[in-house]
């Protein structure tokens, strides 16, 4: 991974950790369970892909308003995210 990336990464957890650190609502909610004799520990989980993306004429050929067409003889490629997706809704995919 390059090092732009990584700052980048770096950036977007930090604007995450303060958009949270300065929510109104969280605040308010985590006080009214101290009041009700809680101690509280949030933890937070969040998947961030990545991909880079094709040049852009690569990209905007065969798209259609559903999404992109195939000619024939040419094989859809899955993302990891594609992946993850099907397999958390138990959809199982033949390679």
């Amino acid at each position: 991974m390059d090092d732009r990336l990584k700052q980048l990464m770096q950036e977007l957890g930090n604007a995450i950790n303060e958009s949270l650190s300065d929510s109104e609502a969280i605040a308010q909610a985590i006080g009214e369970i101290k009041q009700a004799g809680y101690d509280v520990f949030l933890v937070l989980e969040a998947t961030i892909g990545f991909n880079k993306r094709r040049g852009e004429e690569e990209g905007a050929q065969g798209e259609t308003a559903g999404g992109t067409a195939l000619s024939s003889g040419e094989r859809f490629r899955f993302t990891t995210q594609d992946h993850e997706l099907l397999k958390a809704m138990k959809i199982s995919i033949r390679e």
